[in-house]
């Protein structure tokens, strides 16, 4: 069943790339023309190479200079620089390596009381943010993810007394909501309490 999934959401996104990078190839030089069949997975191949290129570009002097007149250009169009800073600071985020990583996977009742929720604690709440809310702790910033697209969900603040830390790490909590519940970390049955828990 694992090996079945993996390979069918490989292949769905091998087919979402063609779909989006083959109508950008133009017609004369698509495999097709020349084999007859329509292979998927050619978009991947040809998004990884040009990716590879234009990073190749982008580190050296002529391609930081090109870097920096687009963003001038793009700084000059209000809606596609809202756009762009958008996906740019999401960018840096998801690959930068740096202590911005999750610390801990939790438990909130969300959306309300009785209902639970898998969240990763991102930070402590800081600034306007934590000082206008009121309510007189700490607020922790939650990223309450969707499944079974974990990269998309809502960003949620909830007092500290609120948010119930988890023992499984942050990738197996992750396992978890991808699953849609059907993977947990604890490989014994999962309405059996963990030692830890046992031990309480």
């Amino acid at each position: 069943m694992p090996i079945g999934l993996t390979i069918w959401l490989l292949w769905t996104l091998a087919g979402w790339v063609d779909s989006v990078v083959l109508p950008l190839v133009p017609q004369t030089v698509r495999p097709e023309q020349y084999i007859g069949i329509n292979l998927r997975g050619v978009g991947v191949i040809i998004f990884l190479i040009f990716t590879i290129l234009v990073g190749w570009i982008a580190k050296g002097l002529l391609g930081r200079s090109l870097l920096r007149f687009a963003e001038s250009l793009v700084d000059q169009l209000p809606v596609v620089r809202s756009i762009y800073n958008g996906v740019k600071q999401i960018a840096e985020t998801v690959f930068a390596q740096s202590d911005r990583s999750f610390e801990k996977a939790c438990l909130i009742q969300y959306p309300r009381r009785d209902i639970w929720a898998i969240g990763f604690i991102s930070t402590e709440a800081k600034g306007e943010i934590n000082a206008r809310a009121e309510t007189g702790s700490q607020l922790l910033s939650v990223f309450v993810p969707t499944t079974p697209n974990p990269t998309s969900g809502f960003l949620l603040y909830f007092p500290e007394e609120d948010v119930i830390e988890l023992d499984m790490s942050v990738e197996d909590a992750a396992k978890l909501v991808i699953s849609a519940g059907l993977v947990y970390p604890n490989p014994k049955d999962p309405s059996k309490p963990l030692p830890a828990q046992a031990a309480r």
